[in-house]
């Protein structure tokens, strides 16, 4: 399981941090992953570098100062794509850390930008299984998804028989971006019932130093959820995943609203607005319309928005208030030449507000 969460985030390109004590093979499934990929893998210690091996060696060039990329970093960026695996986190000092940090949010190293291909992995010991360890900054936890690396003793005993398997990589799957917006779409009809789970910065080190919810690991949570709809993840990969990005307890929360509001394919919506029934439930319903919105203003197409039109028409008698915030949306992504369905006349007050019909507008 952790193995194939491991790939669906690497896949996804979040950069995602595993947790577990020395020697239980995390840079050798690093590698065999990035085998799996045909991608190159480059191991960085964190313990024995310095905070120039990231933020770059200031040189003087042409009378100016540059930083100066390490190899490391120029050979991923000649490459275009690979794992840059960044080891033993949790031994780098606080400064180095602070340096690592910019990689992984920016993706810079000195002056060298990484291309997208490049794709983030960390290791990490606990730290009170690491020598001179230090918990992690919550500034650049919180940028990572957290997963425990488990040691099966089932698992290491056929490995040494037979061999170890190279990680599932899902056939190099991209993710779905309706399955993406859907996502986004469930994730923001949560945080509108549980407001005080946008932003919740653990006070004792230890868990800062891990998932924790902000409005950055919540956008995490979205594209996970997205890619593991898109490769068919089980739901042992998809709780450990989002888990990692948010933390237990919010992750908990939101997984048990997500099992419970049964939310229908929005694609399948679109395709037949007339079977459509809108949910009793506010929160269920912002999540539906707000999915079938954002996926028709992805396609982009007439035809996608005028379906959308349909689904807002049905639920504007039962959820006025959920319909008149999706559909100021809607109406500001209308495509060239696509008109409006003669189910939304009634809402002719909202659409001139979002100034999609003038006063004279026919439809």
């Amino acid at each position: 399981m952790a193995h194939e969460a491991l790939a669906t985030s690497v896949a996804a390109g979040v950069p995602v941090l595993l947790w577990g004590s020395p020697g239980t093979g995390k840079t050798s499934v690093v590698r065999a992953l990035g085998e799996s990929f045909g991608w190159p893998v480059e191991v960085v210690v964190g313990s024995i570098r310095e905070p120039t091996d990231f933020a770059g060696l200031p040189v003087v060039v042409d009378g100016g100062v540059r930083l100066a990329a390490p190899a490391w970093a120029r050979r991923l960026a000649e490459a275009g794509q690979g794992l840059l695996f960044l080891d033993e986190l949790t031994t780098a000092p606080p400064a180095v850390q602070a340096a690592m940090l910019r990689i992984v949010l920016e993706r810079v190293v000195g002056d060298l930008e990484l291309p997208p291909g490049v794709r983030v992995v960390a290791a990490a010991n606990p730290p009170e299984q690491a020598a001179d360890g230090w918990d992690l900054a919550p500034p650049l936890a919180n940028r990572l998804v957290h997963l425990d690396w488990p040691v099966d003793a089932a698992a290491v005993a056929q490995g040494l028989a037979v061999g170890f398997p190279r990680p599932e990589t899902n056939g190099h799957a991209k993710i779905d971006e309706n399955r993406r917006m859907a996502a986004r779409a469930a994730v923001a009809a949560f945080l509108k019932v549980r407001p005080a789970l946008v932003l919740n910065v653990p006070s004792v080190a230890a868990k800062a130093g891990r998932g924790w919810p902000s409005p950055r690991s919540w956008e995490t949570v979205a594209t996970l959820l997205g890619m593991c709809d898109t490769v068919g993840a089980n739901e042992d990969v998809r709780s450990s995943l989002i888990i990692g990005a948010v933390g237990e307890g919010a992750g908990i929360e939101f997984l048990s609203w997500l099992a419970h509001a049964d939310l229908p394919d929005p694609e399948a919506v679109l395709a037949d607005p007339d079977s459509f029934e809108l949910p009793e439930r506010s929160d269920r319903a912002f999540a539906v319309l707000t999915a079938v919105a954002s996926v028709a203003i992805a396609h982009g197409d007439a035809e996608s928005w005028s379906q959308a039109w349909k689904v807002l028409a049905k639920a504007t008698r039962a959820a006025p208030d959920v319909a008149t915030l999706v559909a100021q949306s809607l109406a500001g992504a209308r495509p060239p030449g696509a008109a409006l369905p003669l189910e939304v006349l009634h809402l002719t007050p909202i659409l001139k507000a979002a100034g999609l019909l003038g006063d004279d507008d026919g439809q």
